[in-house]
């Protein structure tokens, strides 16, 4: 059963905040006692919507039919970021940033998953928004 204990997110905590410092980011991390470790990143200077954004340009598929802009993109609350496929999402100084968030919240865990049997083993499950359920991601220039 996968579960977030208060020890491995202690452990994560200083780490975490370390590399949010190191590229000039704010956020939180949380999940005691569920099955989630989660990174809320509220303001940085990092573009990582901009980035999101060009890089699905640049594919086949494109952006998303409800957001055209940038600008639309911005106003959506929170920005969830695939863990299982950020890194063909994101680019350059925003991508490195993920591997290294999700280097540290994934150390110790474990997926000895068989979806094709329907059976789901993992330590835990990784979550990274970008913003908040009740404020947009703040970008400082």
């Amino acid at each position: 059963m996968a579960w977030v204990s208060k020890q491995n997110l202690d452990s994560k905590k200083p780490l975490i905040k370390e590399l949010l410092k190191k590229w000039n980011l704010k956020g939180s991390l949380s999940g005691t006692n569920n099955s989630t470790m989660k990174l809320k990143i509220t303001e940085g200077s990092l573009d990582f919507i901009g980035n999101h954004a060009d890089v699905m340009d640049a594919k086949h598929h494109g952006r998303p039919s409800y957001a055209q802009t940038i600008e639309e993109l911005r106003k959506k609350i929170a920005h969830n970021v695939n863990p299982y496929w950020y890194h063909e999402h994101f680019s350059g100084d925003c991508l490195q940033c993920l591997k290294e968030i999700m280097e540290v919240m994934q150390a110790g865990n474990h997926d000895n998953s068989d979806i094709q049997s329907d059976y789901f083993d993992v330590g835990w499950y990784v979550e990274i928004k970008i913003g908040n359920w009740n404020k947009p991601y703040v970008l400082n220039k």
